[in-house]
């Protein structure tokens, strides 16, 4: 796999893998510790060298398996994760990005993690109780420290990017983007590209409704997040189908699969952008890497924009509470 570089000169490969839900999120928890250890090991041995966890998946369980798993080939791979939440109990109770609850994530995730240094730190949610200067200036401290190599920003507006920016330099910022998710293109993408910094999509396959198999009859087991998102109701499932039956057409005549197209949509979008696909599975692994190799001509990606235009995407990203979270 070819790699990209990020902000500062990270350089990753194309396509990453988002850990999240090896933990939590969609469904039962894989049974086999050790079958998600072979996945993230194996993701290393066809290229992947670009892992993302937090504090909050689990909590802190997802961080202690990719610790674990990374652990051998540490010096192979960058591991992002993120502060930004006040966890009690083992649940989210609000926002916290004061710069000493940033430094007490910092060393916990350095423990979790097995590591000398976090490669990439994501303030996870904007905190409008703490000023986005003294955020970065709290990350900026950590990198002189040696705890932290990169600043990043998750789900941040293009106003709070720049803010932050002028204290300590953004590597990357990671929000939802795919062809159904377009929120960044008119602020966040033109602020990314002027300042030099990476973007890192999360759900670039939308939730696994881009790659064709989840449908209208699609039934959510307990657990999985997708209940709660309006976007996948079984109303809007039905509505926004037409965008996927058309991603499935052109994926056929690439002898690709619509996830890959999709992918390759992203890849095609700009050269500093970094998709996080999360999957359980080896062979998904391997489908979603292998997305580096489908091109996508200027006219096809213009269809694809139009297309996605033209229809529309019913329903909300995320619910209520989540989305008052984003664009902060």
């Amino acid at each position: 796999m070819h790699t990209r570089t990020l902000g500062q000169g990270l350089s990753v490969s194309a396509i990453g893998l988002g850990a999240m839900g090896m933990s939590q999120s969609y469904g039962p928890n894989p049974g086999d510790r050790k079958d998600m250890i072979a996945v993230l090991r194996g993701a290393v041995e066809r290229g992947v060298t670009f892992f993302d966890t937090a504090e909050v998946y689990g909590p802190y369980v997802n961080e202690e398996l990719v610790g674990e798993a990374l652990a051998p080939v540490r010096d192979q791979v960058v591991i992002a994760t993120k502060f930004g939440w006040h966890i009690e109990d083992g649940q989210m109770t609000g926002l916290d990005s004061s710069p000493d609850q940033i430094r007490r994530v910092a060393d916990a995730s350095l423990r979790r993690l097995r590591t000398e240094t976090i490669d990439l730190f994501y303030q996870h949610r904007v905190d409008p109780q703490v000023p986005i200067e003294e955020v970065a200036g709290a990350v900026g401290d950590l990198i002189t420290a040696g705890k932290v190599r990169h600043f990043g920003l998750s789900e941040a507006s293009a106003a709070t990017i720049r803010r932050a920016h002028t204290v300590h330099p953004v590597t990357a910022v990671q929000s939802e983007y795919s062809l159904w998710t377009r929120d960044p293109e008119p602020e966040v993408l033109p602020t990314l590209a002027e300042l030099g910094i990476g973007f890192v999509p999360f759900s670039p396959l939308g939730k696994g409704f881009l790659t064709g198999t989840v449908d209208a009859t699609t039934t959510f087991t307990d657990g999985d997040v997708r209940r709660t998102i309006p976007r996948f109701s079984e109303d809007n499932r039905a509505a926004n189908q037409a965008l996927v039956d058309h991603v499935a057409t052109l994926a056929r005549s690439k002898d690709a699969t619509p996830g890959q197209v999709a992918l390759a949509w992203l890849l095609a979008q700009h050269t500093w952008i970094v998709p996080i696909p999360g999957t359980r599975r080896i062979e998904r692994v391997e489908e979603n890497a292998a997305a580096t190799e489908v091109a996508l001509s200027a006219d096809e990606v213009a269809e694809l924009n139009a297309l996605a235009a033209g229809i529309g995407v019913h329903g909300d990203r995320y619910n209520e509470h989540h989305m008052s979270l984003v664009n902060g």
